[in-house]
């Protein structure tokens, strides 16, 4: 891991930081191509994708249902004990995100308000690749459930034999997925965004996975919703004070061996604790049967930031703006207040960042690469559209029509004016319609841009 140390008076620059960008201009390119040729050839280009990419023929790619309806009694009990009670948790979490629908009425007797509905449809992509994530299928299905989204469809890559991870399946049946596809990577999304013959198109789109799946829903944003456009995983653990340095090793190794590109911060106010936690990684990094990704993690990615103080150190973590932030102080919870950009934030020396990866409650679907400068868990909220309601009374009308009118005329939209003046000419001249009322012998400009009475 690399070391920076400020000294008093210095703050950490998000250009020393060792971040690349998520989608870099050959990724891009890649996955446009793949996004384009699914919208042309549908599943016959998907086909040739699972043969290139997964190495798998596939002829059918919709998952069998009575193999999903049988998951459990395939898999070991006391981890469908474990699913069970991370999904249950996970459910009450995000049941406290759902939104009222509400509505307000003025003295005029103008209606305004809100009413939330949730889509139809929506895909949740699942990694295959390096590790299997049954509980990011937790993570990503249950808040569509709450949200009350109908057609749930699951897409993950397909394993050797063609099928799906016993331990993933488990996970779908008991978070409540729809229906499986078992297709992935970048034509998976093009799948969700667009259809195929076999794979019907969502409404949105969810869910981690490698950087081109990262473009490719970032390329069919805008024809379909999307959660985010996630980066490699990482962690800033923030240490003030006393604190266990095997424990902080040990938290900075639980995102390092996700992958190499995972990226792990430790901000603190000790450069000898700093070089404790540094011995203890090599020693813990030895035993680790996933020594080698780990071991990349840290020396591509591992940062140290050496604080003169803990104010410099927690604007230190809001440059980072992490993923995953974790507080290691003696009142850690006093610095909630000191802290705005971050993804998930763990309070406390016996909050380990991993709780929250499978069973606390929270999401863990979260900002990477620092856009938790601006960017949100997943929540119930990106299953959910929002509609504005309007309903005016004569009453109404007549109170906000002349200032609507007014900023018409100066954006120069006569008809805007027009719509809002025909209404108010109707109530201040006592007429019920303008039925038989020739609109070309009207003076329309003088109804729609009168002189106003100041």
């Amino acid at each position: 891991m690399r070391t920076i140390e400020l000294q008093p008076g210095q703050t950490l620059q998000a250009s020393q930081l060792p971040r690349q960008g998520v989608l870099p201009a050959s990724v891009m390119a890649s996955a446009q191509a793949i996004v384009d040729t699914v919208k042309q050839e549908g599943d016959a280009a998907l086909r040739r994708y699972c043969r290139d990419f997964d190495k798998v023929e596939v002829e059918d790619f919709r998952f069998p249902q009575e193999k999903l309806d049988r998951a459990l009694d395939q898999a070991d009990p006391e981890y469908v004990e474990a699913l069970q009670k991370a999904a249950d948790q996970i459910r009450d979490f995000h049941q406290r995100q759902v939104r009222q629908s509400w509505m307000n009425t003025k003295p005029d007797g103008t209606i305004l308000g809100v009413k939330f509905t949730p889509v139809d449809s929506a895909g949740v992509y699942v990694p295959g690749g390096r590790a299997q994530y049954p509980s990011t299928v937790l993570m990503d299905v249950i808040p569509a459930k709450v949200a009350g989204v109908e057609r749930i469809v699951m897409v993950t890559p397909p394993q050797p034999d063609g099928g799906i991870s016993a331990a993933t399946l488990a996970a779908a049946k008991v978070a409540g997925v729809d229906e499986i596809y078992t297709v992935g990577g970048a034509q998976a999304i093009a799948a969700l965004a667009y259809g195929t013959e076999s794979i019907p198109n969502v409404s949105v789109i969810v869910g981690p996975g490698n950087a081109y799946v990262a473009a490719a829903k970032h390329i069919v944003s805008g024809d379909v919703g999307i959660d985010m456009v996630a980066g490699p995983s990482e962690v800033c653990v923030l240490v003030d004070g006393p604190a266990d340095a095997t424990i902080v090793a040990a938290d900075l190794m639980a995102q390092a061996e996700h992958d190499p590109m995972a990226a792990c911060y430790l901000v603190c106010t000790d450069g000898d604790f700093a070089a404790q936690v540094c011995s203890r990684i090599d020693a813990m990094v030895a035993q680790s049967p996933r020594a080698q990704i780990t071991q990349a993690s840290f020396d591509g990615q591992g940062t140290i930031v050496v604080c003169p103080d803990l104010d410099t150190a927690c604007k230190a973590v809001d440059t980072i703006a992490p993923e995953h932030l974790e507080l290691h102080a003696p009142d850690a919870m006093a610095l909630l207040g000191k802290i705005h950009n971050a993804g998930a934030i763990f309070v406390g020396d016996w909050s380990s960042e991993p709780l929250g990866d499978y069973v606390a409650g929270p999401n863990h679907t979260l900002p990477t690469g620092g856009t938790a400068l601006f960017s949100n868990p997943l929540g119930v909220d990106d299953f959910v559209k929002q509609s504005s309601v309007v309903c005016y009374t004569p009453a109404g009308l007549l109170n906000d029509a002349p200032a609507t009118q007014i900023m018409a005329e100066h954006e120069g939209l006569w008809a805007h004016a027009l719509s809002v003046g025909l209404r108010r000419n109707l109530l201040e001249q006592g007429m019920e319609s303008y039925d038989g009322v020739d609109p070309a012998q009207m003076d329309l400009t003088a109804i729609a841009w009168p002189p106003y009475k100041k």
